[in-house]
């Protein structure tokens, strides 16, 4: 059961300077959280008390931006990392990402530092960025789904995962790692809509997920003030795809064979955000209809999945 906390007074966003970074930034600032960013790149936030250039993975660096002429932080957020396993090599990819989680969570910890969120990935499972294309196990997508990690990148966000689990049993810090999908603003998910819509063969392992930039910035507030104490994996993702065809539609034409734990309904989305709600009291607000369809073209509503006694499992 979730509990309510107050907003921590003093956080520590790493990779402050990228798209999600940024929201969160402004986001905790605008709750009364006093910010410290840092980035591997000269940036500038306007919500920001303190914003540093610096690598996430070194462990003066971190030590240093976590103190603060204020005192030690009061929590962390952990976003910094190589995005994507094409934007550099195996090794360098997995070497930054796992020391980086490592250095922030373990250094936040060890200085008494009580609350983080870090960031994970839909990839975590390996199964969206494998080469040999496998389906998943079963839809919708959770956090329990049976890996197949085959990248580098997928490997490191199954990696930051145990380290949150380490880092709580360890020192007891309280950590929520979210799987986040694809994020993006308004213009770039018009795009991304367009793509999924023209190729729903190229995104379907994923269940044609994504959130709205937004919406990742409210989960990561959400998981600072309402997670229960411990180590979670919480999914994430829009309640609706960005297809334009009835999710069971999508599914007979290109995931045929592949058991369906619950019946789509609608444009329902395909990954369950049933522990994000329970945990986190957390609902995305963005919808495909307030981004991309006609006014008033809105499909049918979607049930709450969390009511699984309502949505008969197909098997």
């Amino acid at each position: 059961m979730r509990g309510e906390r107050a907003v921590p007074s003093r956080v520590l966003v790493t990779g402050a300077g990228g798209l999600i970074g940024s929201a969160v930034v402004s986001t905790l600032a605008a709750a009364g959280a006093a910010v410290t960013a840092l980035d591997r790149r000269p940036f500038e936030h306007p919500g920001a008390a303190r914003t540093l250039v610096g690598d996430a993975g070194d462990p003066e660096a971190v030590r240093e931006v976590l103190a603060g002429p204020a005192g030690v932080v009061d929590a962390v957020v952990h976003l910094a990392a190589v995005p994507h396993p094409s934007l550099g090599t195996p090794l360098e990819v997995f070497r930054t990402n796992v020391v980086a989680t490592f250095t922030v969570l373990a250094t936040a910890a060890e200085l008494g530092v009580r609350r983080a969120v870090t960031a994970s990935s839909i990839n975590a499972s390996g199964v969206p960025q494998n080469a040999h294309r496998p389906m998943p196990a079963y839809f919708p997508l959770d956090e329990d789904l049976p890996d197949d990690i085959e990248d580098a990148y997928s490997l490191s966000k199954a990696v930051d995962e145990r380290t949150a689990r380490m880092v709580h049993r360890r020192w007891g810090t309280d950590v929520v790692a979210l799987r986040f999908p694809h994020v993006a603003g308004t213009g770039a998910l018009r795009r991304v809509a367009a793509a999924a819509r023209s190729d729903p063969g190229a995104t379907v392992r994923e269940g044609w997920s994504w959130l709205h930039v937004q919406d990742a910035a409210a989960a990561v507030l959400a998981a600072l003030t309402h997670a229960p104490g411990g180590a979670h994996v919480v999914g994430l993702a829009a309640e609706e795809t960005l297809l334009d065809v009835p999710t069971a539609e999508a599914l007979a034409r290109w995931a045929p064979g592949v058991p369906q734990r619950v019946a789509p309904y609608g444009r329902s989305g395909l990954v369950d955000t049933s522990r994000a709600r329970a945990l986190l009291g957390f609902r995305p607000t963005h919808s495909p209809p307030s981004l991309l369809d006609a006014p008033g073209a809105r499909p049918e509503p979607i049930p709450d999945r969390s009511d699984r006694a309502a949505h008969p499992v197909v098997r």
